[in-house]
């Protein structure tokens, strides 16, 4: 298992990281870019609808991704990803072969739903 740091979080600091679960209403590959990614748009309910991009080509493709929920950290600042400026970061698990598969709850929740 790969450690990054051995600096524990406090519980404080966790607290912090707004998570929320969010449908994704648009995808379409990210042509601007140079490693293959998707940007799409996240609905998070009463949160609004933002935008982001994702590296998730390896396993999906956009036309799946319509109305799949996902988990994802949006009070991160905006950041600008090639012509468009990121508003959320979609959390995944990144595999050995750094293909990334999506954090989905187990069942349809309401969006905006926290995580904690």
């Amino acid at each position: 298992m790969e450690t990054l740091t051995n600096e524990k979080l406090a519980w404080n600091e966790f607290m912090k990281v707004e998570m929320r679960i969010g449908t994704i209403i648009s995808a379409e590959e990210f042509k601007e870019v140079s490693n293959p990614a998707y940007k799409m748009i996240v609905d998070f309910g009463e949160y609004g609808k933002r935008k982001t991009s994702a590296q998730i080509t390896d396993l999906y493709n956009p036309k799946d991704l319509i109305g799949k929920q996902v988990i994802a950290v949006i009070n991160f600042p905006p950041k600008q990803i090639a012509n468009i400026m990121s508003e959320c970061l979609v959390l995944g698990g990144v595999g050995d072969k750094k293909e990334v598969t999506l954090i989905e709850p187990e069942r349809k929740v309401k969006n905006g739903t926290r995580i904690g």
